[in-house]
């Protein structure tokens, strides 16, 4: 290769480069759909005098989606002054000028928005993909692949109809033992969903690298150390070893753990007592303990699931070991989930886990 070729090679790769960026490309292609909506608004001729001005939002709206906050700004701008434009090139009526004005206003509405993302650090499609990304990766409620002769279903429903809730089940298998957790955040709405986010990751590094005593009594610390206005928990632990059954259950300030006798055909109460996490240091967390045989469950939830507006909590459990007698819960199946839509509606997020002896 001559030195005049690699000169001029040298100076198209950052131009191929920034065309390679996805949102260059977007800018480019939204301008030139600016410039040609501008051109039909404006026009008086043929079919083109029944393009309205009132198009160009159309690219505005795109750009709101596809852009980022810095570049939306620009972009905003520049639709603005297209609207202008075109609106210079036609015969308005005070109507028109009305719908103009609520243009601009839509306009500045987007600018306030570009800004916002600006703060949060996030704009556009692409990041708004990568918040789906990081609840997928964190995937609350998801159980291990259990051995046969088990089974295992969860569901996780938020109040909002959003990814992000307060309630959150992590789980996790470590060679033939069991761990699941069933928390419950203070507080509502986003500030509890991104809390939720922040401890399950930290209790999905605790659950199997700690004795089934020590998780708990882990987690309330990292709980105090936070700091948080509202930092407290609720939470519920199971820890079952898979080859013989043997299960202990240990609660935080939580609902307590329900287990089907299949013998008698009737729930039980796992009987446990321990501290709201993130309140107090060094508390201790006692154990229930017991045995699954073939065809007993035990059932965690959150108090969404046995709570609502003229429901006490023990009436609560009473219409939740109901319907779960009436709709089994089958690992895999969507039980659980099936399990949580036929209760009453509540306004708070719910959570339940399942894992039954077969």
């Amino acid at each position: 290769m001559s030195s005049q070729a690699f000169a001029q090679r040298k100076r198209s790769s950052p131009m191929r480069r920034r065309l390679r960026d996805p949102e260059l490309r977007a800018v480019l292609w939204l301008g030139l759909l600016t410039v040609v909506l501008t051109v039909f608004a404006a026009a008086q001729t043929s079919w083109l005098q029944w393009v309205p001005v009132a198009v160009l939002t159309v690219p505005l709206l795109l750009g709101a989606v596809f852009l980022g906050p810095r570049t939306l700004s620009w972009f905003v701008v520049f639709v603005m002054v297209m609207i202008v434009v075109a609106a210079s090139r036609i015969t308005i009526s005070d109507r028109d000028a009305a719908s103009i004005g609520v243009h601009f206003l839509l306009g500045a509405i987007v600018l306030f928005v570009a800004m916002r993302r600006t703060y949060l650090g996030v704009g556009g499609l692409s990041d708004e993909v990568m918040f789906l990304d990081l609840t997928t990766k964190l995937d609350q409620g998801a159980i291990p692949e259990m051995p046969p002769g088990w089974l295992a279903d969860s569901a996780v429903l938020p109040a909002g109809g959003t990814r992000f809730a307060g309630d959150f089940v992590v789980a996790a298998r470590v060679g033939s033992r069991l761990e699941v957790v069933v928390v419950d955040v203070s507080g509502k709405g986003e500030r509890a969903g991104t809390r939720a986010l922040q401890l399950s990751g930290a209790f999905g590094g605790l659950l199997g690298a700690l004795p089934p005593a020590e998780f708990l009594p882990a987690a309330n610390r990292y709980l105090l150390r936070q700091d948080w206005q509202e930092g407290f928990a609720t939470a519920v632990y199971l820890s079952i070893e898979l080859t013989t059954g043997a299960y202990e259950i240990r609660t935080a300030g939580h609902p307590p753990a329900l287990v089907r006798r299949a013998a008698t055909g009737r729930w039980e109460e796992a009987e446990s007592n321990g501290t709201v996490l993130g309140l107090i240091d060094d508390v201790d967390f006692d154990a229930c303990q017991g045995v699954l045989s073939v065809g007993d469950m035990v059932m965690l939830y959150t108090d969404g699931v046995v709570e609502a507006p003229g429901i006490d909590l023990e009436n609560g459990i009473g219409n939740l070991v109901a319907t779960a007698d009436h709709l089994a819960v089958t690992g895999r199946g969507g039980g659980a989930r099936r399990l949580l839509e036929g209760l009453s509606v509540s306004s708070d997020d719910r959570a339940l886990v399942a894992v039954g002896r077969r």
